[in-house]
């Protein structure tokens, strides 16, 4: 049985040996990951970055032409709206002219004349008021 206990003692040392180089071979590989893990991060970031300042350019360009394309349709409803109001006055104009209604101008015309009347009234009634104080 001797040689059957030290078949079991070699046996068991080579398991511990295996073990142990695997644990070992495990801790390498967890320290050269570790490390590479660090250069890889940072290969990423580099990555990103030259990314971002591609994109970047790309980016503002686009929102650049959005903004102009933005104003053109701005400019345009306003041009439309300055069309439609026009057209919208001179509608009402003619109908307010067909019942009769004066315009601003013509009703500024009346008032004037409205004043002048007044004002020739008061002058011929001026000359009865002192030919009545001289009675």
């Amino acid at each position: 049985m001797t040689d059957d206990k030290q078949n079991s003692k070699m046996v068991s040392q080579k398991i511990k040996e295996s073990a142990r180089q695997i644990w070992l071979a495990g801790l390498g590989a967890y320290n050269k990951a570790e490390e590479d893990a660090g250069k890889v991060f940072d290969k990423l970031v580099q990555e990103g970055e030259e990314l971002e300042k591609k994109t970047r350019g790309v980016f503002e360009k686009q929102v650049k032409a959005v903004e102009g394309r933005v104003e053109e349709v701005k400019d345009r409803a306003n041009t439309t709206w300055d069309k439609l109001e026009t057209v919208f006055d001179q509608r009402v104009s003619r109908a307010l002219h067909r019942l009769g209604v004066p315009t601003y101008s013509e009703f500024q015309q009346l008032r004037k004349e409205v004043d002048e009347l007044k004002q020739k009234l008061a002058d011929k009634e001026k000359p009865k008021r002192t030919r009545k104080k001289a009675d």
